[in-house]
Parts: structure tokens; C-alpha cells; sequence
């Protein structure tokens, strides 16, 4: 008899920037974490300053090894200048490079809104919140990788898609 596999480690990073909006999203990937079994303790939850900095934040953790992901949690509203454009892209670009180079699954639920509005209905404690999307994102992207390293795809059809392509042989 095999033992089960235990749940994947997840850190989340929040912005404190937007709290109104940010606290719904933190509602939404908690309630993801805990509908999957993972263990949630209050340090597994990290704050920063605004989106800026979570992928600085969240690289470092996934260097630490202690987490099999990062959830990335943030909220940037268009306002009257070009800060908006220069924060968004620099935060996806961020936390992609990041995950990247870490070979982690960090994933991006940080709201690029043009009105307070639409970031509300994104936040809210339903299944459109986008918390909730990107920790079932990490949760999926964990267990694909998972599989992929321990080569257990080859058995379930992930395979065939490759040797298609001329790879995988």
C-alpha cells in the first residue's frame, strides 16, 4: 500500500497595497489551500509593500526550498499617469522571470484594473475571485511539474503529445 502523497507547501504574497481589494484575494487562495489539504500557517503568508516588490519577495522564498510554489497576490488600479503600464509590466514580467528562474510554479493574481469597480467584482468571496484562480493555477502547475520530473507522465498520455511532435522518443 502506498502512502499518500502529502499536499504541496504553498507561500502567498499579498501586496498591502489595495487591502480592500487584496484581503478578498487572500480569502479566495486560502480557501483553495484549504480545500486541497496544504498546511497554511500564518508564516506562510507574506506580506509586501505593493506589487512591485512581490517578485523579489517571491523568488527569495522559492530559493529558500521550503515551498513547492508561490502564489502572488496584488492590485493595481489605472489611475492618471503612466504608473499603471510601468508596475503591471513589470510585476508579470517579474514573477514570470522569477519562476523561471527558480523552477518554481509562482503564479500571478495580482488585478491590473482600469476601475476600482472591476477589481471588486474580481475580489469578491465567489468563484470568480482571482485569488482563487491563481492558487489553483500553482496547485495544477506543482503537480505538472511533479509528474514531469518523476517521468510519471509518460503512463497517463502526456506523453504521446510529444512523440507527435518528433520529441520524447
Amino acid at each position: 500500500m502506498t502512502s499518500p502523497t502529502p499536499a504541496p507547501r504553498i507561500a502567498v504574497v499579498v501586496s498591502s497595497f489595495n487591502p480592500e481589494v487584496t484581503d478578498g484575494l487572500l480569502r479566495g487562495a486560502l480557501d483553495v489551500l484549504k480545500a486541497h489539504g496544504a498546511p497554511v500557517a500564518p508564516a506562510d503568508i507574506i506580506p509586501a509593500p505593493g506589487a512591485y516588490e512581490l517578485p523579489l519577495i517571491a523568488q527569495t522564498l522559492a530559493r529558500t526550498e521550503l515551498y513547492d510554489g508561490v502564489v502572488c497576490l496584488g492590485c493595481v488600479i489605472k489611475g492618471d499617469t503612466a504608473h499603471f503600464e510601468f508596475i503591471s509590466l513589470a510585476t508579470s514580467l517579474g514573477l514570470m522571470t522569477a519562476g523561471l528562474a527558480t523552477e518554481t510554479p509562482i503564479t500571478f493574481g495580482v488585478l491590473t484594473t482600469y476601475t476600482d469597480e472591476q477589481a471588486a467584482v474580481r475580489s469578491r468571496d465567489d468563484a470568480e475571485n482571482k485569488g482563487r484562480e491563481a492558487a489553483e493555477a500553482c496547485f495544477a502547475t506543482v503537480k505538472t511539474l511533479n509528474q514531469i520530473r518523476s517521468r510519471a507522465w509518460e503512463g497517463d498520455g502526456l506523453a504521446a503529445p510529444l512523440r507527435r511532435a518528433g520529441q520524447g522518443r
